[in-house]
């Protein structure tokens, strides 16, 4: 059947997108953990529907707030998980862990920026799909939509393209923030983000919705713009930290007791 309608949920720090279709429905994201609730309560009490039409929840990439509340959907609906086709989990060994808190720890800072009530974020490191897909492919029971590869943001980062309508989901791709463009954070690779914004301006869609700026026509001078400014080196905590570092020691500044 053809797709109804796509609709905007405001999240605990994002938006989040449901595809409401007569006989099914599909989460365009796999939202924060306490969106669980604001998700389900929305499919019994606003559309009239039992959990169980919710089919599909993709996961563009493994942030709090993209992937936090996937698995505790699964759980209630015995809905699929989708992700991007990856051999390694993103937040792998011990550094990925340590990363994974530290992603937990920022998303808490963002929700207090912006006078959200403090809550329990805590999800898995290790994602635990149902199935994967890589570009050019499909979702499963959803063959209007079609999968992006469009890293940059991380390794991993997926967007949806509604084929009929043209409307592009990019996740974290492309924010908007009071008025004004800005990259994510971290950029984990900037000339492969830079090529996944080149790949969504020529598909020339007709809307992009944003999990930060909700729905938005962007036309090919925006996204001209964006790339121009799109960063030209990583953004990671790691990195910011040894700029730091290097910062300090080029100012004199030392770690070393000083002798006397």
């Amino acid at each position: 059947m053809s797709l109804c309608h796509i609709v905007r949920l405001d999240g605990y720090i994002q938006s989040s997108y449901l595809a409401v279709y007569p006989d099914k429905l599909m989460l365009l994201d796999g939202c924060c953990r306490p969106d669980v609730a604001l998700v389900l309560g929305y499919i019994k009490n606003t559309l009239k529907r039992p959990i169980s039409d919710l089919k599909v929840v993709v996961v563009t990439h493994m942030h709090p707030d993209h992937a936090g509340g996937a698995h505790k959907l699964r759980t209630a609906t015995g809905c699929l998980i989708v992700s991007a086709a990856k051999e390694t989990q993103w937040y792998s060994g011990v550094g990925g862990r340590v990363m994974h808190l530290v992603d937990i720890g920022l998303a808490h800072y963002v929700a207090k920026r912006q006078g959200r009530a403090l809550t329990r974020l805590w999800y898995s490191a290790h994602l635990q799909p149902d199935l994967t897909v890589g570009d050019g492919d499909t979702i499963p029971q959803f063959d209007d939509w079609q999968v992006l590869e469009t890293p940059g943001h991380t390794d991993r980062d997926l967007s949806l393209f509604h084929l009929p309508s043209r409307q592009v989901y990019t996740a974290d791709l492309i924010i908007k923030l009071r008025h004004k463009f800005v990259a994510p954070f971290p950029i984990y690779d900037p000339k492969v983000y830079i090529q996944s914004l080149q790949k969504v301006k020529d598909l020339k869609p007709s809307n992009v919705m944003m999990a930060h700026g909700c729905e938005l026509d962007i036309d090919a001078a925006t996204f001209d713009k964006l790339i121009a400014q799109a960063p030209k080196h990583r953004r990671t905590i790691k990195d910011t930290i040894k700029h730091k570092l290097l910062w300090r020691q080029n100012d004199g500044f030392s770690l070393r007791k000083r002798k006397r």
